[in-house]
């Protein structure tokens, strides 16, 4: 299959436009292609431009406001509650790390929550800015049914993404983002568009059995990393970014793959920490001595490390998208400009 490159900022309005054109903000829409940029340049395809079909499907048909604008409550000195209005994650999660940006250095640590959310994309991406900043950040979400209790038939909780991300010495954060899931769930999305089999392990069908299809694989459940510690790390972050935020848990809410149902109300826990004070300044250099000491040893590398030479690739050379990506793209941005090479 033939790929060409394409400019970020041409896929970004292409995305904007698509958005726009369907019942969202413009303000929202940037929100959303600058995630879907980001984790598509990242190599993150799951939950990057694979992602726009639905989510125009959902500002058109009303499970997501697209035009919606969440509103921030500051309800402690170190708390604060975000309500995304049942619109798109990204604008809340924006702000709330806005809102932690502005208040963690007051109080060495502080909390945000978002309630009334969407699919809040690659974890890692909103965690890093609150790096980018100069705090530890931490952020736990939970997503609908894929995953059933250890021993369990029947999904309850979400794929249940964690990310953390600290700042470094004159470098990149380093950036930790991973599903609580063997694999991401919206790698078995992209597999089932490609009709491409997934590997034996990911998941187990409606009734239960190891499969290597895709289809059924969305049809039944995700297999929890770790068995039944994975299981129990699942319920923690269920806990925490559902029940703590007052949102649906994975059970209740409706899929992020389809327009059916009302909004899938799900939530997300941001956690922002600065560092200087607790490790009394040396936090940087310690960090610094522990990445040096995995990076002395052969064929280690340190978390994140690929995204940053995909970033600097896509830089140079665009976003590599097939020409039927690509026509996807520009059909539903609604636009007649065609990029030329």
């Amino acid at each position: 299959m033939k790929t060409n490159f394409f400019p970020q900022d041409h896929i970004q309005q292409l995305i904007v436009s698509a958005l726009t054109s369907h019942n969202t903000s413009l303000e929202n829409a940037r929100h959303v292609a600058d995630a879907l940029v980001a984790a598509e340049i990242d190599g993150l395809g799951g939950h990057g431009l694979s992602r726009v079909p639905s989510y125009v499907l959902h500002a058109s048909q009303g499970k997501v406001d697209g035009r919606a604008t969440p509103e921030a409550s500051q309800v402690s000195n170190a708390a604060v509650v975000v309500d995304a209005k049942s619109g798109f994650a990204y604008p809340a999660l924006a702000l709330a790390v806005e809102k932690l940006v502005e208040i963690t250095p007051q109080n060495g640590i502080a909390v945000a929550s978002v309630t009334n959310s969407h699919h809040c994309g690659a974890a890692g991406y909103h965690v890093e800015k609150l790096a980018d900043a100069g705090l530890i950040g931490l952020m736990f979400a939970n997503s609908p049914k894929a995953i059933a209790p250890w021993g369990g038939q029947q999904g309850v909780f979400g794929t249940n993404p964690i990310a953390f991300a600290a700042p470094r010495e004159k470098k990149p954060p380093l950036v930790i983002d991973l599903a609580l899931s063997k694999v991401a769930r919206g790698k078995i999305m992209v597999a089932n568009r490609e009709n491409t089999p997934i590997p034996e392990g990911w998941a187990l069908d409606s009734e239960g059995k190891p499969t290597t299809d895709a289809r059924a694989a969305l049809s039944g459940t995700m297999l929890p990393m770790g068995d039944a510690k994975g299981a129990a790390l699942v319920l923690m972050v269920e806990i925490l970014a559902a029940a703590l935020t007052s949102s649906n848990f994975g059970y209740e809410a409706s899929s992020f793959f389809d327009a059916e149902g009302d909004p899938p109300g799900v939530g997300q826990l941001l956690m922002a920490i600065t560092p200087d004070p607790l490790s009394g300044g040396s936090f940087q250099s310690r960090l610094e001595s522990l990445c040096d000491e995995i990076l002395n040893q052969q064929n280690t590398r340190l978390p994140g490390d690929r995204r940053i030479v995909l970033r600097e690739k896509a830089a140079q050379d665009g976003i590599a998208l097939s020409q039927a990506q690509y026509d996807q793209l520009k059909d539903l941005s609604g636009t007649d400009h065609v990029f030329r090479q």
